[in-house]
Parts: C-alpha cells; structure tokens; sequence
C-alpha cells in the first residue's frame, strides 16, 4: 500500500511540474516522471495479486517511454535550434 502512496505523490508532483513550468525540458520531464508513477503502480498492483501481466504492460511502458524521450529530446533539440528558446508559452506560433 506504501507503494501506491509513492506513486501517487510522484504522479501529483509530475503533474504540477506540467502545469508550472514554462520550458519544453522541464515539462517533458515531468511527463517521464508520471509515467514512472505509472509504473510503479502497476508493479505494486503486480506484486499484490500476484500477477505477471502488470510486469509485462510496465516493460511496454518503458520501451514506450525510451522511444518518446528519444523522438521529444529531438524535437525540443530542433525547435531550440531555429529558435532559440525553449520556453512553451513562445512556441504558440506552431500550431497550425
């Protein structure tokens, strides 16, 4: 139960680092710390029940979660090289 605990505080402070921040960096960073709390949920649920499937969706996350940090990082990397900033509230100009 502890664990679930855990995971709900990192979720919640994830989620106020999504809210708050201002860069791209420190807002894609907080989204890997909800998915993390995620995880970690799924494992607590896991080790409750006694069950694999939880372990296997919580790998499909994180193999999920690699291929996002690499595709965001480069995005981030992009727009901060043809602008400059990284600051969320200056790249409203790319929407469509």
């Amino acid at each position: 139960m502890s664990w679930l605990v855990v995971s709900a505080l990192l979720f919640a402070i994830g989620a106020y680092g999504v809210l708050s921040r201002r860069t791209a960096i420190l807002v894609f960073l907080s989204i890997e710390l909800m998915l993390n709390a995620a995880n970690l949920a799924l494992i607590a649920f896991a080790r409750q029940w006694g069950s694999l499937e939880a372990q296997v969706v919580t790998l499909f996350v994180i193999a999920i979660a690699a291929a996002e940090v690499a595709v965001g990082l480069g995005l981030i990397v992009a727009i901060f090289r043809r602008r400059e900033t990284t600051g969320v509230d200056e790249l409203r100009g790319l929407r469509g």
